[in-house]
């Protein structure tokens, strides 16, 4: 109940069971273009026999890379170069499409030191891609947000205004 209104609020989250795994093990895409931990996760609200649904789906960024463990508190994220990136980033985007429609892509990876690969990478296959239906954002979610400062959020959310509206 909000201002004495009161609604359903359901939040139900779909982990997939294509390349689950734990982290570092399991990163990118398989051949089939499905992400390592993909889940989706659908807000739906029901006030007065009306629903409004809303669905956001998470995975690891969709072209073939792995960051094997090894003795550093965060091993170097290492993309592969003996596959075409391609074929699999276009059928993961075909699927979402398929799926969910209109993409927004918000990437919140570092933007520097050993993440700044594959946030370039990323753009880069997006932009070859040539998709209307799929737009990507990337917000360096650390730099901005360090030291609790959750305010510079807005910064993002100006960035995805338009499309939110829409």
């Amino acid at each position: 109940s909000i201002n004495g209104k009161c609604f359903d609020w359901l939040l139900v989250s779909r982990r997939s069971c294509f390349r689950a795994g734990v982290r570092y093990y399991v990163r990118g895409i398989d051949s089939e273009g499905h992400a390592a931990n993909f889940v989706e996760t659908e807000q739906i609200v029901h006030y007065k026999g009306s629903k409004a649904s809303f669905v956001q789906t998470r995975g690891s960024i969709p072209f073939f890379w792995s960051q094997r463990p090894n003795l550093k508190y965060k091993p170097k994220p290492q993309i592969s170069k003996s596959v075409n990136h391609m074929d699999g980033f276009q059928r993961h985007f075909d699927s979402q499409i398929i799926s969910y429609g209109k993409q927004m892509i918000v990437n919140l990876v570092n933007q520097k030191g050993s993440e700044k690969p594959l946030e370039q990478t990323f753009a880069k296959m997006v932009n070859s891609m040539a998709n209307g239906m799929v737009r990507y954002v990337a917000f360096d979610f650390h730099k901005e947000c360090s030291r609790m400062r959750w305010d510079r959020l807005q910064i993002l959310m100006d960035q995805l205004a338009d499309q939110q509206d829409e």
